[in-house]
């Protein structure tokens, strides 16, 4: 069963950001997608009050699930949302998972605008 889950330990931040190919940012929030103890992947995020910063979306290596990138993505944005900011920047590339989450190009950044997104996300602008 895929599950997605806050990572709560910084050595294992560390450890799953080495599984995945990126950086570990020790000042991020971070949510793992695991199936069966096999490490899908991570997102690595942060809020400064105004903004929030997904900074890593991305699967292990030699993991391709698009839906384990989603759930995470919508994961931290909803985290991000309840901590009462709603703008988000993605800092990654544009790619097909940021634009299925729903970011979107504005003033040259990947922004997302989550007020009211998490009353009804399926109403949101496509």
């Amino acid at each position: 069963m895929l599950e997605i889950k806050p990572i709560e330990n910084k050595d294992k931040q560390a450890e799953i950001c080495r599984a995945c190919g990126v950086d570990f940012n020790k000042d991020a929030f971070a949510y793992s997608a695991c199936e069966d103890d096999a490490v899908l992947g991570v997102c690595q995020f942060y809020t400064d009050g105004e903004y929030g910063y997904i900074y890593d979306l991305k699967n292990a290596v030699g993991v391709d699930d698009f839906e384990a990138l989603f759930l995470m993505g919508r994961a931290a944005l909803n985290f991000i949302d309840l901590c009462g900011v709603h703008k988000a920047i993605y800092c990654g590339e544009e790619s097909t998972v940021s634009k299925a989450v729903g970011f979107e190009k504005k003033d040259g950044r990947l922004f997302m605008d989550l007020e009211g997104f998490f009353l009804n996300p399926c109403g949101h602008k496509k």
